[in-house]
């Protein structure tokens, strides 16, 4: 599994954002499907929100294939 340290330079940032910063997504609608097709675990939970807010000591998985702390 791929792991990654995503820096937030402010009080949080929207799921479908940081798909698209990573380059995990393409495009918006792309970062949506994913949310939708339900790939995304935060904090050990399903994830359904495309615009939850994730917050420094979060920890997201992506299709079981990319672990992103957030720091």
């Amino acid at each position: 599994m791929q792991e990654i340290e995503f820096s937030l330079e402010g009080e949080y940032i929207e799921l479908i954002k940081l798909l698209k910063n990573l380059s995990i997504a393409q495009t918006g609608g792309h970062a949506k499907m994913i949310v939708e097709d339900e790939l995304v675990i935060r904090n050990g939970e399903l994830e359904t929100r495309k615009r939850a807010k994730l917050i420094k000591g979060d920890t997201v998985i992506i299709d079981n294939q990319i672990n992103v702390k957030i720091i």
